[in-house]
């Protein structure tokens, strides 16, 4: 059985997360573990000795007693769903988030992370300086980053931006895997610009190798490739956009995100984060 970790803030964001972290348990006969982590407190003792303590205990009944409050509601919405039959576990952890899903990934042994971007339309903007960013950058298992207009769809088209490396192959492995549970359809992207030096060998044994594999490859020959990852984007009817992450902390997709506004719905979907060694 699969293990799904949420971690939330109880925020508009990290709630329509929810709805697609119950769904994702659902299809993957998986379960959710859902961690709520607030920061550890900022207060030197050795100013407040008699205090602190008293200090420090109330912060973690407040931290406690919100997450009493709130839990309810998520199982409420699961009701709402239909999806209350999933198994629920819940962790309320201290410290920094990053090293909280960290822990939790090791001792729970989880398979994938599904969390709430910021909502806003830039790709870039959604990972850097975002709790998801840093998350994606700090963890190897693969991550779910789902912006808050992104509504929930069944996902049966997962995209795949490539560049026909070696190191691609272990992702589309990865994401493969995951089509197959989803009963969805892999189809990869390459941009063939002016300076692109990938030979016809190379997609030729790609070819044959995928060749039994629910996958599709296309290629386009552009040099403006973020117009190009737009188009197939809507084109191919993509659901989930599958991005790489490697050990120095910044993507390594298709494309270098840019500033483009992308304000057309189709645009809103979930990031499929993989990380390469």
């Amino acid at each position: 059985m699969k293990r799904i970790l949420f971690p939330t803030d109880f925020s508009e964001v990290a709630t329509n997360a929810f709805v697609h972290a119950l769904a994702f348990a659902k299809i993957l006969h998986g379960e959710l573990v859902i961690l709520h982590s607030y920061p550890t407190l900022s207060i030197d003792d050795q100013f407040f000795p008699e205090n602190f303590k008293t200090v420090y205990d109330t912060v973690e009944l407040t931290q406690f007693d919100i997450f009493k409050e709130e839990v309810p509601k998520l199982h409420a919405i699961a009701t709402a769903c239909n999806l209350d039959n999933i198994k629920m576990t819940h962790r309320l952890m201290e410290g920094d988030l990053v090293n909280n899903i960290k822990k939790s990934v090791e001792e729970d042994k989880i398979d994938y992370v599904v969390m709430g971007t910021s909502g806003v339309t830039e790709w870039d903007a959604i990972f850097i300086g975002s709790n998801s960013g840093e998350v994606i950058i700090g963890i190897t298992v693969p991550v779910l980053c789902v912006p808050l207009d992104s509504k929930y769809k069944t996902i049966k088209t997962i995209g795949f931006t490539t560049r026909y490396r070696a190191k691609d192959k272990q992702a589309i492995h990865t994401v493969l895997n995951l089509a197959k549970h989803l009963n969805a359809k892999l189809k990869c992207l390459y941009v063939k610009t002016s300076n692109s030096d990938v030979s016809k060998e190379t997609i030729a044994e790609w070819n044959a190798e995928f060749e039994t594999q629910p996958i599709e490859f296309s290629i386009v020959e552009s040099d403006e490739i973020n117009e190009a990852v737009m188009d197939f984007i809507i084109t191919k009817n993509v659901n989930v956009l599958t991005m790489l992450t490697y050990k120095r902390g910044f993507f390594k997709g298709l494309f270098q995100p840019s500033y483009t506004k992308m304000e057309h719905p189709e645009f809103h979907i979930p990031i499929l984060a993989i990380h390469i060694d």
